[in-house]
């Protein structure tokens, strides 16, 4: 069993959490996932790594409450356990080499992309931080962004925080103006993804995005979380669990990532409207 030693609630819908899981917090790196169940009876997620501590043996989750088993892992407390969390599953983020970074995240994508930029900052690099949000309540890590970011543009779609607009508009800002990039990184909702990519393709700079696709087992075998790249003309298969999370952003195919990610939405919303009629009747 693995100890909530922290909790903490970001937004309305997102919840922080550090675990006591020694083994994971050894050998977990930026960019790095687990999968966890909340009780021997629930599904298995992946929650990316958005933080760890070596020395007191925690990892950091950070996830937003949108299907029954989130929401069921948001309502427990500090000094509860979870059944499971195996990891750290997936590649690392490549980042040997880079002097200077965009990092681009949107929403509970920044709880991914912020381990990555405060890597980067450790490393000594140059980092530029793009976050953006559909308003003011719901921003979330700005504080430790600005304290990892040489340059930080916090967006809100409705202007009620930072400046208003989607992520692209600094972006395409700062590259029209000159401003070059060893890589740009960016995390978040697959539209937003796909308009960061298609903003960056015009002034060649590498781009790597993030993959969350469905995921099952964590190792390939079960396939949940195919993609498809297009190399050369080419249509190429990967797992997202095994040879990502991170792809280059070139390659992905956007357009059947977004079908694929809506198959069970439906599905999730009728399964935790379930699981909250079920807490309400055992509160009763």
């Amino acid at each position: 069993m693995y100890t909530i030693v922290s909790k903490k609630q970001l937004n309305p819908s997102v919840v922080q959490m550090d675990i006591e899981a020694p083994f994971v917090a050894r050998k977990a790196q930026a960019g790095q996932f687990i999968i966890l169940r909340v009780d021997e009876e629930g599904e298995r997620i992946p929650l990316t790594v958005a933080g760890y501590d070596r020395e007191a043996g925690t990892v950091r989750i950070i996830f937003q409450t949108v299907g029954a088993t989130t929401d069921a892992l948001a309502r427990l407390h500090v000094g509860d356990a979870i059944c499971d969390f195996a990891g750290p599953l997936g590649e690392p983020t490549k980042l040997d080499g880079l002097r200077r970074v965009l990092i681009v995240g949107g929403g509970v994508g920044c709880a991914i992309a912020h381990p990555i930029a405060k890597a980067l900052h450790d490393m000594g690099a140059s980092v530029t931080s793009v976050i953006g949000f559909r308003n003011k309540d719901l921003v979330i890590l700005e504080d430790e962004f600005r304290s990892i970011s040489d340059r930080l543009f916090v967006m809100t779609d409705d202007g009620t925080y930072g400046e208003r607009g989607n992520v692209c508009l600094p972006i395409e800002r700062l590259l029209s103006a000159g401003e070059r990039f060893d890589e740009v990184i960016t995390i978040g909702p697959l539209v937003m993804m796909k308009f960061v990519v298609a903003s960056v393709r015009p002034y060649g700079i590498p781009c790597t995005v993030s993959m969350n696709p469905i995921m099952i087992d964590g190792t390939g075998m079960c396939g949940g979380c195919r993609l498809t790249l297009v190399r050369d003309g080419e249509r190429i298969v990967k797992f997202a669990c095994v040879d990502g999370p991170d792809f280059n952003g070139y390659e992905v195919d956007f357009d059947e990532a977004l079908s694929r990610g809506a198959m069970y939405r439906e599905f999730e919303m009728k399964a935790r409207e379930a699981s909250c009629c079920l807490f309400d009747k055992e509160v009763r």
